[in-house]
């Protein structure tokens, strides 16, 4: 072990498997589990991106393909980002990935040097914090605060951290765990801290397309932010294609191209089939995406009544992402459980609902004080949503 890097010790991992894990281990012996856990997709993948994929597989399309993507599928998703956004985007500003997460550590690896600091956003997805240091980078979070209606930017946090040796910024917007989204204004904001200080941003928009009610935004539709940001996309979750592993990266092309060219030392390229399958659904008539949303409003429905029935919780009813974040400080009080994983396990074993907690995206910041968990809808039905959120509701009510 004496041998291994010592930039190793500096990566980082997502503790949200290691809820899974202990989920299966319970389940193992003959509990029943309620998997509220991971944020992975138990609906099929549409047929017309399966169909095109398998039909590509046997034409041949099985071998090496462009290492920054099949050009008709960057032309295509050019153009979608392109309308979506209000920008203009052509093939030389895309390149594909396998999967959302490559394009987290490549927009690291492009434009930060050892030392330079990064804003990230925690509670966040725990690889941005990982990427940071283990490229030799120093991460800077920031928070969100309960808001009317949903949790809002801590702009404050965001402006008092940074400093001349601030480089990046990274934007999760339609935000994973809490399901903050950005206000126009918090937009303008942003837009006018990134020109003045210089700033480039990751603007993950993962989950830009799962959205219920409104029509999502992007940064990069703001003047001056388009030729500063770097778009991570991906088609796991319009098409419900997690394992499929494919994704994008679009901005700048003297980005893009430093990234495609960080592909070919990664891994060559992205599998070359599948790149077939998500181009037929990119110009299909969406019916698949669209089943995907009805089905996943549903379950977030039915999830956030329930959850705001129960004593002592209280949740957001976010418009997009398939993750709800609910104030659990008073549930955990009336059982006289102190810390989060006291509370997890407890409810796992009682109750079979399994879960993680805001600890499994990032260390709590200095002043924190309430408690959070986050619930993915993704991967669990309706009836049984309501019979695993009931079970939850008669032990902490009990």
């Amino acid at each position: 072990m004496g041998r291994i890097a010592e930039r190793i010790s500096r990566l980082g991992t997502e503790t949200a498997f290691a809820v899974t894990a202990e989920a299966a281990a319970w389940g193992a012996r003959g509990n029943k589990i309620y998997p509220f856990h991971l944020g992975d997709l138990n609906i099929q993948t549409p047929e017309d991106v399966m169909e095109a994929s398998i039909k590509a597989m046997k034409e041949g399309k099985t071998g090496y393909c462009p290492t920054a993507g099949v050009p008709l599928l960057r032309e295509a998703l050019a153009a979608d980002i392109s309308a979506s956004r209000g920008v203009k985007y052509a093939m030389e500003n895309v390149a594909i990935q396998p999967g959302g997460k490559p394009v987290i550590g490549k927009f690291i690896q492009a434009l930060m040097n050892p030392g330079d600091e990064v804003l990230y956003p925690n509670p966040g997805y725990p690889i941005y914090e990982s990427q940071i240091q283990y490229h030799g980078g120093k991460a800077l979070p920031y928070g969100y605060v309960e808001g009317e209606e949903n949790f809002i930017f801590d702009m404050a946090s965001i402006e008092r951290q940074i400093t001349p040796r601030t480089r990046l910024f990274i934007l999760n917007d339609l935000q994973n765990p809490t399901g903050a989204e950005c206000s126009p204004e918090e937009l303008e904001k942003i837009a006018a801290l990134v020109l003045k200080h210089d700033l480039y941003v990751l603007c993950d928009e993962a989950y830009f397309d799962i959205r219920y009610f409104g029509k999502s935004a992007s940064l990069v539709s703001l003047p001056g932010m388009a030729e500063r940001c770097v778009i991570l996309h991906t088609f796991s979750k319009k098409f419900a294609m997690t394992g499929w592993r494919l994704g994008a990266a679009i901005g700048p092309k003297e980005i893009i191209d430093v990234i495609a060219k960080l592909n070919v030392n990664d891994e060559s390229c992205s599998n070359h089939f599948i790149q077939y399958g998500v181009l037929a659904g990119l110009k299909g008539d969406l019916s698949g995406p669209k089943r995907i949303l009805s089905i996943l409003k549903e379950r977030r429905d039915t999830a956030v009544a329930l959850l705001n029935s129960i004593k002592g919780v209280r949740c957001f009813k976010p418009n997009a992402t398939f993750y709800l974040y609910p104030n659990v400080t008073k549930a955990m009080e009336n059982k006289g459980l102190k810390n989060y994983d006291a509370f997890r396990q407890t409810v796992l074993h009682e109750t079979g609902v399994s879960f993680c907690t805001r600890l499994h995206f990032g260390r709590a910041l200095p002043g924190e004080q309430e408690s959070y968990i986050r619930l993915a809808y993704s991967g669990i039905d309706t009836p049984l949503i309501k019979e695993g959120l009931g079970k939850l509701k008669a032990f902490l009510e009990s």
